[in-house]
């Protein structure tokens, strides 16, 4: 159903970074490794998140974003961008938001990895890119990216395949955000909260609205 292709698998560490008119520290600066690393249930090996209430954690262990979208955004910018311009651990091609749904399971070398939810773009992505504007643009266009949690612990690389097994939900990535951030109604956004495989946290939020 869904044929994935690695990219770039992208790691960081904390460095400063200048947001809001002030300095923090942040992670959304990646370099491509190539290297082997393993994949825990919080984080992958080489990388850490400077703040681990909003980055990192059981639901939010990988952070992937659609090669496809590239070429939007440097249009957009008008500069070439290089790969994990937007602080994700994966960049991949074939799993753009609208295929893939909520519990979409992957095997990944010796890890399984299943998406948890969508990716909400923060004022670090303003500040990596020098446009106040940029997180409200992410959001508009859809192009928000996903998160992986990890159910089966491993070893990865950016060499390792990427493999389709199982899906879970009629419910994709573009369906949460929509739900979300255009408010598609109180029928649709009731389906979305009681996907079990959605992040116990955007349950929470779709609640409250």
């Amino acid at each position: 159903m869904l044929n994935p292709e690695i990219i770039s698998l992208n790691i960081g560490k904390p460095e400063p970074l200048l947001s809001e008119g002030r300095e923090v520290l942040s992670s959304i600066k990646k370099k491509a490794t190539s290297k082997p690393l393993f994949l825990s249930k919080e984080q992958i090996d080489g990388d850490d998140q400077a703040d681990k209430v909003n980055h990192g954690g059981l639901d939010k262990a990988i952070c992937v974003y659609p090669f496809e979208h590239y070429t939007f955004w440097e249009r957009e910018l008008g500069k070439k961008l290089e790969l994990g311009a937007f602080g994700e651990n994966l960049t991949v091609k074939g799993l753009i938001e609208r295929d893939v749904h909520v519990g979409d399971l992957f095997q990944w070398g010796n890890a399984r990895v299943q998406v948890s939810q969508p990716r909400i773009p923060c004022h670090k992505l303003a500040s990596r890119f020098q446009l106040e504007s940029m997180p409200k643009h992410v959001i508009k266009t859809g192009f928000t990216g996903f998160y992986f949690r990890v159910l089966n612990e491993g070893t990865v690389s950016s060499n390792m395949p990427m493999k389709f097994i199982k899906r879970y939900s009629s419910v994709s990535v573009t369906d949460v955000n929509d739900g979300f951030y255009k408010k598609q109604g109180a029928i649709a956004n009731k389906i979305i909260i009681n996907t079990p495989e959605l992040a116990a946290s955007w349950k929470q939020m779709m609640n409250k609205e």
